[in-house]
């Protein structure tokens, strides 16, 4: 199994905001709706599944104890428990002197419907099984309830929905068909922000509890509205006398239509910024960027063709020289 860090291209002491960082721009480059090569949905995969552990502190913990073999430890054995027994294991195998049929030492055991069944097996009896787990089990040679697995479903969001938030009514595909969960939108969620249905993932065995399932929110950018972490951008288109002299203009945002004051001798390509209207939480959202484009009529009237003959011949403005 790959490193899960290595997998995301980050350090084991990365902070969540890095693993999130790491995941989205991971996330575009192989989703599979947009990268079409044959082994980019298997890399989309493998780096959701990364994240999904690591982004979580309690299975973070877990892997960083454990590695590999953090899913099938039980939750009740800790890391120095772990750590003897693969020490007593490894012991074992090189007394054996690596001889066919010699009995090892090693962790073992398989998921069936009663749950997960299994345990230590000694090494030519070198190994005490109750002296080294302390009895941890009660008495009992087997793992017990395994607690289900976490899911993780990605959906898709227009801009004014992840502005506004709402209820959500999403169909989740599985093993068994189909079923129907209902979530609440957060108002200013971001692309590739989990929302977290506590209890909703995979089913646990035995009397365990069952995993929570993540959903994915994932932005669809449309002809209006572009976005950049918690920044929106749209076009602001306007006339050349607005540009020129300035002017107060219309300009529809996900939050609804605002009034917006276009400076004097704006050119094509300037940002004006409204702050605090882009997505994210209220106490810290994005801006929203209205960039000027200056648009013309298709055709002149002969009074504007007139007119523009006449600032042409007054003017001295040469924009090729300006900087």
């Amino acid at each position: 199994m790959a490193d899960f860090y290595e997998r995301l291209g980050v350090g084991r002491d990365a902070t969540a905001d890095e693993l999130q960082r790491a995941y989205r721009k991971l996330a575009r480059q192989y989703h599979p709706d947009i990268n079409k090569d044959p082994g980019a949905e298997e890399k989309f995969k493998q780096v959701s599944e990364a994240y999904d552990v690591l982004s979580d502190p309690d299975q973070r913990k877990r892997y960083d104890a454990f590695g590999d073999d953090f899913r099938r430890v039980p939750p009740d054995v800790d890391p120095e428990t772990w750590a003897r027994a693969q020490r007593a294991g490894g012991a074992g195998r090189a007394a054996s002197g690596g001889r066919a049929g010699a009995s090892q030492g090693a962790w073992g055991g398989s998921a069936g419907p009663g749950g997960w069944s299994g345990g230590w097996s000694e090494a030519d009896g070198d190994v005490d099984l109750e002296d080294l787990l302390g009895g941890m089990f009660g008495g009992r040679r087997g793992w017990g309830p395994i607690p289900g697995a976490d899911q993780e479903v990605g959906f898709d969001l227009s801009v004014p929905e992840a502005y506004w938030g709402g209820h959500r009514r999403l169909t989740i595909s599985g093993p068994d068909g189909g079923r129907t969960v209902e979530v609440t939108i957060p108002a200013g969620v971001t692309d590739g922000q989990r929302i977290r249905l506590a209890g909703q993932g995979g089913q646990g065995s035995g009397d365990a509890p069952a995993g929570d399932l993540y959903l994915v929110a994932h932005l669809v950018g449309d002809r209006r509205y572009r976005v950049e972490g918690r920044d929106i951008y749209v076009d602001l288109p306007v006339s050349p006398s607005e540009a020129a002299l300035g002017a107060r203009v219309a300009l529809e945002t996900p939050g609804g239509e605002v009034k917006l004051r276009v400076p004097g001798g704006t050119s094509s390509g300037k940002r004006l910024r409204l702050k605090g209207r882009g997505l994210g939480a209220k106490r810290n959202p994005g801006d929203l960027y209205a960039e000027v484009r200056i648009v013309l009529p298709d055709k002149l009237s002969d009074e504007e063709q007139r007119l523009y003959e006449q600032l042409a011949a007054a003017t001295t403005f040469d924009p090729r020289r300006q900087r």
